[in-house]
């Protein structure tokens, strides 16, 4: 990381290392949506789960789905899998509890975003909606960065909201200058 980059990586990428433990984050590419002294929270973008759409899972809600589309429903990550958050692009008259992020992203988990989805107004540019989510207590994200089981990418529309899912990991490392034949499995420090 960068003497310049910033302390903390809310609004930024997370790409898996090929060499991560954990199998729940094999290739995954991971959207930070909070992220200070006490903990991280992110949302992985390019899972989706399997068989669920987000207009399936707005009338198992009991939510008209109307022009909702048929966008996959992700599998944000392992932490709390019975709830759901959408990211999305901004938008007028979103609820309170929604988390602004850098970067110009909002984090929301209200029944209005998903009516928004829906069709019905206000509805954003850009969303994508996920069940459960990543999460790290203080200075574990640091501790992994170190250890290089991830790397820091800048996010971009498509990286984020593209529904090329299993692309998204090539591409995000490609971003950064990488060919995944040319890294190692073994996580290590120099």
């Amino acid at each position: 990381m960068s003497v310049f980059a910033p302390r903390y990586l809310a609004g930024r990428l997370l790409v898996a290392m090929p060499g991560i433990e954990d199998c729940r984050f094999h290739r995954a590419v991971i959207f930070l949506c909070a992220h200070d002294a006490r903990h991280a929270m992110g949302l992985i973008v390019n899972r989706p789960a399997d068989d669920l759409t987000v207009p399936r899972l707005l009338e198992q809600l009991g939510i008209d789905p109307g022009s909702a589309g048929d966008a996959a429903v992700l599998v944000g990550g392992p932490v709390q899998p019975e709830r759901g958050f959408v990211l999305h692009s901004d938008v007028s008259g979103v609820s309170p509890s929604s988390e602004t992020i850098p970067g110009g992203l909002t984090l929301t988990a209200t029944r209005e975003i998903l009516e928004g989805l829906a069709g019905r107004q206000p509805r954003p540019d850009h969303a994508l909606l996920a069940i459960g989510y990543s999460g790290w207590d203080g200075g574990q994200l640091e501790k992994e960065i170190r250890n290089n089981v991830w790397l820091i990418c800048e996010p971009d529309e498509a990286l984020v909201f593209g529904d090329d899912h299993d692309s998204k990991w090539v591409r995000a490392l490609a971003k950064l200058g990488i060919s995944p034949e040319r890294l190692s499995a073994h996580l290590g420090q120099a």
